[in-house]
């Protein structure tokens, strides 16, 4: 995301989310998990993605209820169809949650009481209004048992259209 869209989605991730369990950044996840053995392919798959493919348009649609968490709605068929792009490039390494189409999503509260959400996600649609949302690129990070180590992360450096 860009700058200013992170700190407002980390500072409501740091207010919300049981902090034991606020491991990463806010982000929007388009795949779970990939094969750790495709770690390489995958970096130059995103260098090559990036260099030529302008930051797609997005825009925040709502704020939905994840049952005992919140989040915001990402709506951008740019990001699906680059995820698009990823997914078709390791097709028959994808596990069954990464094959089908992701809502897109911002977490910023999980793990918490049916009651907690509901008045945090009461609390945050009172004044939501829909709005652009800034994607810069793509990042992947790797599962360590508990802490999430960045692995690379590129920049879209495509023309706009």
């Amino acid at each position: 995301m860009g700058a200013a869209d992170q700190r407002h989605f980390d500072r409501l991730r740091d207010a919300h989310f049981p902090p034991a369990r606020n491991l990463v950044a806010a982000h929007i996840t388009l795949f779970h998990q990939l094969p750790p053995s495709c770690r390489d392919e995958l970096e130059r798959l995103i260098r090559r993605l990036s260099s030529d493919t302008p930051p797609p348009e997005a825009m925040l649609r709502g704020v939905v209820s994840l049952g005992r968490g919140v989040a915001f709605q990402v709506e951008s068929p740019a990001l699906l169809a680059i995820r698009a792009r990823i997914a078709d490039h390791f097709h028959g390494l994808l596990t069954a949650q990464n094959q089908g189409v992701p809502r897109l999503h911002i977490t910023v509260q999980n793990k918490v009481s049916a009651g907690e959400a509901r008045a945090l996600l009461a609390d945050l649609a009172r004044d939501f209004c829909p709005r652009p949302l800034v994607i810069t690129g793509l990042a992947t990070h790797l599962y360590r048992g508990g802490p999430w180590e960045p692995a690379f992360a590129r920049n879209f450096r495509g023309p706009r259209t």
